[in-house]
Formats: structure tokens, C-alpha cells, sequence
């Protein structure tokens, strides 16, 4: 998947700490994709995902606990 990130709005979690290890998400394409990168790292590589695999991955026990 190539996507344009040059416009993307990268927001990090309200539960997020300032000085703690954190990822940044920007919703893509509309609804269809979501960006996820290093807050430390904001120029480093993004990853991107299909809109549905992240609101699986958002449902599952790994962030449900």
C-alpha cells in the first residue's frame, strides 16, 4: 500500500505520558487506512493498515487486556 503521508493529522493517545515510549496514529484515504508511527521518530517510517485490521487490532486482547 502507497500512501501520501505528507498531509496526514498524527495524534497520539490522551492516555499517552510526555517522556514515555508512544506511537502516533493518523487516519488516512478518508476512513480506509490508518497510519501508526514512533512519537520519537516523527520523520522515521510509518506503518500503514487497512481500516478494518486496525479496529480488529483495537478490539483485541492485546489492547482489551
Amino acid at each position: 500500500m502507497n500512501v501520501d503521508l505528507s498531509g496526514a493529522r498524527w495524534f497520539k493517545s490522551s492516555r499517552s505520558q510526555p517522556n514515555a515510549d508512544c506511537v502516533e496514529v493518523a487516519f488516512l484515504d478518508g476512513p480506509s487506512a490508518v497510519g501508526v508511527r514512533d512519537s520519537k521518530d516523527p520523520t522515521g517510517p510509518a506503518l500503514v493498515f487497512p481500516a478494518s485490521e486496525w479496529d480488529a487490532f483495537l478490539r483485541s486482547d492485546l489492547v482489551q487486556g
